[in-house]
């Protein structure tokens, strides 16, 4: 005979509400009450219906994650912490990727939003109005995108552009490039805002980019033209790139040009040089964002940002 319910309530002591409550809505139900029913559950091998909990709640307990590129490496530790942020929480998490296209964007944003609660899109490229339309139709997590109204989890990558350039104007260097991700991205802009704040800095902007390591490959002759002695990339695949496109002109990272990245991925730890970079915390933005939706919470959260240095980085060469 399966096990109801009712059978749950009763072992743990609760009314069947709390129980149905603690799947369904599990912040609402204090801590010492929703661990009781859950170990209950457990021990009884309880399992929800979802099909009828959706018929009647109106929910599906779906929750879809959208990000720019699955192969930057960036993304994995976020969908990761997201996934277990939702299963925690007994909902299932469904990743799609639109390949840094905005149509795709938006076609996906449509497609989930008949199959899930509400979705937590990682680096949009789609303009503010677009953004603002699709969030009358489905609930929305912004991550790495400020926008009034929505409910965003953004890493403080100004901080970290500031912080990354003065670790430059520390080694010695005073002719910097900046080279940018896609014209659409939050991120890219908010870089090359704070950069161009930084006093006695002769800064010149490469971009824009794609945000692979091709993109940083394209930049590198632009970065050999402009005779800098350090460059910010927007992220670790495009310093990446421009390293070994650097290689290839003769240009030594770090003995004639130093390279900082952003996001202190894998890729830039395995590296040769080991990239000196912004790091990003990726994961604890996806766990955020995925309680932060199911909560059905109004934030605007910064997550701290710093620098990592390694041996991408030097003094410039001196000049006889």
């Amino acid at each position: 005979m399966s096990v109801t319910i009712r059978d749950v309530a009763h072992a743990s002591g609760v009314h069947v509400s709390t129980v149905s409550r603690t799947f369904s809505a599990p912040h609402l139900v204090n801590a010492e009450t929703r661990t009781r029913v859950l170990a209950a559950a457990e021990q009884l091998d309880y399992r929800p219906n979802r099909a009828a909990r959706s018929l009647k709640t109106g929910r599906t307990n779906n929750i879809g994650l959208i990000v720019a590129d699955l192969a930057n490496p960036f993304f994995p530790p976020l969908i990761k912490a997201a996934q277990a942020a939702a299963r925690r929480q007994d909902y299932h998490l469904f990743v799609a990727d639109t390949g840094e296209d905005p149509a795709e964007e938006e076609n996906l944003v449509l497609a989930f939003s008949k199959q899930v609660d509400g979705i937590v899109l990682c680096s949009p490229r789609l303009s503010n109005k677009a953004l603002e339309k699709l969030s009358k139709r489905v609930s929305f997590v912004l991550v790495n995108r400020r926008l009034r109204g929505l409910t965003t989890v953004v890493m403080d990558v100004a901080h970290g552009a500031r912080v990354a350039m003065e670790h430059l104007v520390e080694l010695g260097h005073r002719r910097v490039a900046l080279v940018t991700g896609p014209a659409g991205s939050w991120t890219s802009g908010e870089i090359r805002k704070a950069v161009a704040e930084i006093p006695d800095l002769d800064t010149v902007v490469i971009g824009p980019n794609s945000p692979t390591e091709e993109g940083g490959i394209a930049a590198a002759a632009k970065v050999a033209e402009a005779g800098v002695t350090g460059v910010l990339a927007y992220n670790d695949l495009v310093a990446i790139g421009l390293i070994g496109g650097l290689e290839v002109l003769g240009v030594g990272v770090p003995g004639d040009v130093s390279v900082i990245g952003f996001d202190d991925s894998i890729t830039g730890r395995l590296h040769r040089p080991k990239l000196t970079t912004v790091a990003m915390p990726a994961s604890d933005a996806g766990r955020m964002a995925v309680d932060l939706l199911i909560q059905s919470m109004s934030a605007a959260t910064v997550l701290e940002t710093h620098l990592v240095v390694r041996d991408s980085t030097a003094p410039p060469r001196e000049t006889p």
